[in-house]
């Protein structure tokens, strides 16, 4: 039986101050080196989760955007990819019309950007960009009409709850819509992305791709609830929410304990050499 494991980046395999223990480096890479299939899926994309996650040499396709994409870890190339149609332009002015004024990821001239009006930023905004000074992916624009240029896949909103879950409601049937509070900060979050994207959409394709048989996911927060439910085991780490652990195989130390790379430590070696073996 031919094993993907798969686990989310904040909140799960990354510790609060988001960085990996030197523990879970080299647990990880002890053990792909010996033929475990490790990979994550995460909000982010490929450019700050590499950043995040260095010291891991997992080769294998990567799931990013809330599973939007999966991507080449080496070359960066997108596997798979989910796209919004142009009725997305209609969403977009569609919030502003709301005072919501989002950051919009799309693919212009065939470069990957994240486009917002800064004198419109919300302070949740604000304290997230300051995040991502010096990416070469920002796109400061100056009118709404600049936001909806080029192939639009993700659109972040960070403002106050009672703004955002109105449209949230509105929204969730028609696309894929994540509502909730950042895991470093305060701030509500409302993500919106094509209907096809979702974590557990691009885990089943990279299960295919790679020949495996089963899939063992470990996972802190709501974005984290489909992946769970196509996983043949599922664990939720020590401090995720309790809708994850009332759904997960087990519950294992959090993520400030090393609870992933601890529990990979203590369960894989074995099920390896009998893969190897088979």
């Amino acid at each position: 039986m031919k094993t993907l494991f798969v686990s989310d980046l904040d909140g799960t395999l990354l510790r609060s101050d988001e960085t990996l223990s030197q523990f879970t480096i080299d647990t990880i890479n002890e053990l792909t080196k010996k033929g475990m299939l490790f990979s994550y899926a995460t909000a982010r994309s490929l450019v700050t989760a590499k950043k995040v996650t260095k010291g891991l040499n997992s080769h294998i396709p990567l799931v990013v955007y809330n599973g939007t994409f999966v991507m080449d870890n080496v070359t960066g190339e997108v596997l798979i990819a989910n796209y919004f149609d142009d009725v997305i332009k209609d969403v977009i002015f569609d919030l502003v019309k709301e005072n919501i004024y989002p950051i919009v990821y799309s693919f212009i001239d065939g470069v990957e950007k994240f486009s917002y009006i800064p004198e419109k930023c919300s302070v949740g905004m604000k304290a997230f960009l300051d995040t991502r000074k010096g990416d070469k992916r920002t796109n400061e624009v100056g009118t709404v009409e600049d936001l909806t240029l080029g192939k639009c896949f993700y659109i972040t909103c960070i403002d106050e709850p009672s703004k955002l879950e109105p449209l949230s409601e509105k929204y969730k049937d028609r696309y894929r819509v994540i509502y909730s509070k950042d895991v470093y900060s305060d701030y509500q979050w409302l993500e919106i992305m094509p209907k096809a994207a979702s974590k557990a959409n691009a885990i089943l394709q990279l299960k295919e791709k790679l020949g495996c048989d089963r899939v063992v996911s470990f996972g802190d927060g709501a974005n984290d609830i489909d992946m769970f439910k196509i996983s043949d085991e599922a664990y939720a780490v020590g401090n995720a929410i309790d809708e994850l652990k009332n759904i997960a195989t087990g519950v294992i130390e959090s993520n400030n304990e090393d609870g992933v790379a601890k529990w990979l430590n203590e369960n894989i070696k074995a099920l390896l050499e009998l893969e190897n073996n088979e």
